[in-house]
């Protein structure tokens, strides 16, 4: 079936599955990746975009010295001349906020009109890379009940995240973590936390309300018809999905009704870039470099930048380099990506974004502590968190905020959902607590500390599940690193290095602490050395146990100077810490100038 031009760039597939359905094949709340339902194949572009991958808009970044890499004029003048060369349709749109140009191949491009087109960007020596602008989808849910008692997820020993735990500590106030979503439908058990977010949807006939970008993330509802999203697509509701991921972040807590958020004390930023059967990619890019304070053409600064990115979104094929550039500037930025392994029961090494580098890639858990049968698996899952599974009763889902409406808002309530989807912003909840506890910390700290202090899965994974069951109390506490945070001790008594001779030690004496050190503790090293491949350095703990920082390598440079990161969460903070080091090859010398310690 060939979809009409008014539907070629819808997304979203919601679908809404009863229980009777579900207790045979649960359904999972994940987002799913799928591209335009119509336009025609696109061959590889720099490996990226295989046979059978559809589009009719090509992402296209150009090398930075390129001309076209900064000049809108530059770029749409490119795209002309691959339309005089291939004798097909091809504009510029727009500059998407990773820098990359977004370009527009027509209204029904055929198959060799693509290939031609994408082969003339690849042999453009200024152009690294040029890839489809895919669609992203959400599959969907099972509704029901409401109350924190029934938030197994958050306090039950067996599968729980040992949430309440951490809120002695903290509850993550002044963070805010935006959810990259279908945006936000009014809600009072969720208002509270509600800041300024930003609808990137682009296209009027995904975005349901009736107009392009502006700054209003209200859902207005996803639903459709069946057939309308595609061939034997059927119908669906309005999941109203970005609310109840939201929900599960940062519902207020403590106000006598509903459901509590993991991070209560944060603030939601809602960003909508998926609407009536899906959203773009091009729409997500620019969305994840506004969230995290960078800069998108012709959409106002962001005031409430976050720290933290959910995005319980993904599907089929590698990361490309458009969506990998956005994420890798999102945590130069210092924003914490979260994503969804998706919903397949297949390796996520085969998900997007799930599969990109530099996020957090999160598994399903059911209430026994197993892999949900739904999760995807592998060795890119970094870590698992509860997502429920509704295989014997809805209480086995997630209960988050939601809303009754199956088109148009209608009346808030509560509703159990399952799926990768609701394990994700679980572990954006926890990466908010930590940033609360600790505005120090870096992305990949985070990433560390919360899978150095996960805890084994109480039940069974088959095929990958990270590092194990996140657990919120022990990784807070972590981080926190004792009574305060950003302390740093250090030495700054020189120490000559032998030529390829016995290791010399350099002691640091840590007192004041309480509990342990910190899973992300900074060990700060100044060494002057003729050839640092020769160099063999270890910091020491108190208690004797060695942390390797650097073997010996066939690299060299004239100076250390340079900051390794330890998780040294096992270890008592207090004590005499040591860096050691040993030159391991002759005629070369060196000096340890100084080290320090911060924790």
């Amino acid at each position: 079936m060939r979809i009409s031009p008014e539907l070629r760039r819808k997304l979203i597939s919601v679908a809404v599955v009863s229980t009777a359905l579900l207790t045979a094949a649960p359904a999972s709340v994940a987002v799913a990746q799928e591209p335009a339902p119509r336009p025609a194949a696109v061959p590889a572009a720099q490996t990226e975009a295989a046979p059978g991958v559809q589009a009719e808009r090509l992402i296209v970044g150009y090398k930075s010295g390129a001309s076209e890499a900064k000049s809108n004029k530059a770029a749409a003048a490119d795209a002309a001349s691959k339309a005089d060369k291939t004798g097909e349709d091809v504009d510029f749109q727009r500059r998407l906020g990773t820098g990359a140009a977004l370009v527009e191949l027509g209204s029904d491009p055929t198959r060799a009109s693509v290939s031609d087109v994408v082969a003339a960007y690849q042999a453009d020596p200024q152009v690294a890379y040029v890839v489809p602008d895919r669609l992203n989808k959400p599959t969907a849910v099972t509704p029901n009940d409401t109350e924190y008692s029934k938030q197994w997820d958050l306090f039950e020993s067996t599968a729980g995240m040992n949430v309440p735990a951490a809120w002695d500590t903290t509850t993550g106030s002044g963070v805010t973590v935006a959810v990259i979503d279908t945006g936000y439908v009014a809600h009072s058990d969720l208002a509270a936390n509600i800041v300024g977010g930003y609808d990137f949807i682009s296209d009027t006939a995904v975005s349901v309300d009736g107009n392009g970008r502006d700054s209003n993330p209200a859902d207005p509802g996803d639903w459709y018809n069946a057939n309308e999203c595609g061939a034997g697509i059927p119908a669906s509701t309005s999941s109203w999905h970005g609310t109840h991921v939201a929900g599960t972040i940062a519902a207020a807590t403590n106000n006598g009704k509903g459901v509590a958020g993991i991070a209560y004390g944060a603030k939601i930023s809602p960003v909508r870039v998926l609407g009536k059967c899906g959203g773009y990619d091009s729409d997500i890019i620019d969305a994840i470099t506004w969230a995290s304070g960078g800069t998108v053409s012709g959409v106002p600064a962001n005031t409430n930048v976050a720290k933290v990115i959910n995005m319980s979104l993904g599907g089929g094929g590698a990361c490309s380099s458009a969506t990998q550039s956005a994420i890798n500037g999102a945590v130069n930025r210092g924003t914490s990506v979260v994503v969804a392994a998706g919903n397949e029961n297949t390796n996520a090494s085969s998900s997007s974004p799930a599969n990109c580098n530099n996020v957090i890639t999160v598994a399903a858990t059911n209430r026994a502590g197993s892999r949900a049968s739904y999760s995807n698996y592998g060795t890119v899952v970094d870590i698992s968190a509860p997502g429920g599974e509704t295989r014997t009763t809805t209480a086995n889902g997630i209960l988050s905020t939601l809303n009754s409406g199956t088109k148009t808002p209608s009346s808030e309530n509560y509703t159990y959902y399952q799926g990768t989807s609701m394990a994700t912003p679980h572990v954006a909840g926890l990466a908010a607590l930590m940033k609360s506890a600790n505005s120090a910390l870096t992305p990949a700290q985070i990433e560390s500390a919360i899978k150095a202090n996960a805890r084994a899965l109480p039940g069974t994974c088959s095929g990958g599940c990270g590092a194990g069951l996140a657990d919120a109390a022990k990784t807070v506490q972590a981080v926190k690193g004792g009574t305060s945070t950003g302390t740093t001790f250090a030495s700054t008594t020189a120490v000559a290095i032998p030529d390829n001779g016995a290791a010399i030690e350099s002691p640091i004496s840590v007192t004041g602490r309480t509990g342990n050190a910190p899973s992300a503790l900074q060990v700060g090293v100044d060494i002057t050395h003729t050839y640092r491949g020769d160099l063999v350095i270890d910091l020491v703990a108190p208690d004797g146990s060695a942390y390797r920082l650097k073997a010996a390598a066939s690299d060299s440079a004239d100076n250390v100077n340079t900051t390794y990161t330890v998780n040294a969460s096992s270890e008592v903070a207090n004590g005499t810490w040591k860096l050691r080091v040993q030159d391991t090859a002759a005629q070369d010398t060196g000096t340890l100038n100084g080290w320090k310690l911060t924790f």
